[in-house]
């Protein structure tokens, strides 16, 4: 009998407790699950940022830490986390930012809010869009995330390339790393995807010289992290017309504090963290999958390096 600490908000147990315990079953394990377990039995812990664990020394049995998020960049320098910790991939997590991006890209790409906003008593026809094959756009961050949408944007005629930090070969996706390949990825860019993790190197990536790289009047879509742009830099680039809209899901303080500029700027799009969320059910099964992993024997998979923080 294994026992896996279930460690996130509250509401969250009425919402997991049924569809781990029945992943559980399907992979053959046998499980206790419970939000309280004696630190010393805990087998494996189900985790998110908003549970109660913060202190993980005394979990001193415990073979992998289980993420509920996709992002761990709240946990992974905590320095009692001794034990390996485990991100979420899971594909429906990364259809609903798949669905999110590819909405937003042709949103922008087709001009839809001018027709769907600001109609006027005007008949405007010849503010008609290139094809998409004339429209380049780059996504910084190639993980799982970032490369599923890459690939249905290049389905839909998009040339897509792509910035990681260490050397990728994704098909369909023009891969670019390093720093020389940053700015060749954001040069003449009309249309930039945010989805890198947060760490020290990724924050302000967005800022005014990155900025004036790319295409002067292009889209900036963010559903990867808020501190990924300077926010001020951003203001001052839509102010001038460098960028002429930004999309964005996340921020540096959430919710975004309602005196905060994006709010009333009329060039920026906020929705609330929203582009993609975990489903109970589907990460149920990428968490049940992966503990009948290790006892097994086998490698976790989504192993987090906590030397890249991600």
């Amino acid at each position: 009998m294994l026992n896996v600490l279930f460690s996130a908000r509250p509401d969250a147990w009425d919402e997991y407790e049924g569809p781990l315990n029945a992943a559980f079953e399907q992979a053959g394990l046998q499980v206790k699950l419970a939000r309280e377990h004696a630190p010393e039995d805990v087998d494996y812990i189900v985790f998110a940022p908003t549970g109660p664990v913060r202190d993980f020394a005394p979990y001193t049995k415990t073979k992998a830490v289980m993420s509920l998020w996709a992002g761990v960049e709240t946990v992974v320098d905590n320095p009692t986390l001794t034990q390996p910790l485990c991100r979420l991939v899971d594909h429906s997590l990364t259809n609903g930012m798949i669905e999110w991006v590819t909405g937003h890209t042709l949103r922008h790409h087709l001009g839809m809010d001018t027709h769907i906003t600001k109609q006027d008593g005007v008949w405007r026809d010849d503010s008609f869009p290139p094809v998409a094959a004339q429209r380049p756009v780059t996504i910084l961050g190639i993980g799982a995330l970032g490369a599923a949408c890459g690939q249905a944007l290049h389905q839909l005629g998009f040339p897509v390339t792509g910035w990681s930090r260490a050397t990728k070969d994704i098909p369909n996706i023009r891969c670019l790393h390093g720093d020389d390949g940053l700015m060749q990825a954001l040069t003449d860019a009309q249309i930039v995807i945010l989805l890198l993790p947060q760490t020290p190197q990724t924050e302000n990536m967005l800022n005014a010289e990155t900025l004036a790289l790319m295409a002067r009047g292009a889209f900036v879509i963010n559903p990867g992290r808020g501190p990924l742009i300077d926010d001020d830099a951003l203001v001052a680039a839509l102010d001038s017309g460098q960028i002429a809209h930004a999309t964005l899901d996340v921020f540096r303080t959430e919710p975004l504090p309602q005196n905060h500029p994006f709010w009333a700027h009329p060039q920026v799009t906020v929705t609330p963290h929203i582009a993609s969320t975990t489903r109970p059910e589907t990460a149920a099964s990428v968490i049940a999958d992966n503990i009948a992993r290790g006892e097994a024997g086998k490698p976790f998979h989504y192993l987090v390096d906590r030397s890249l923080g991600y």
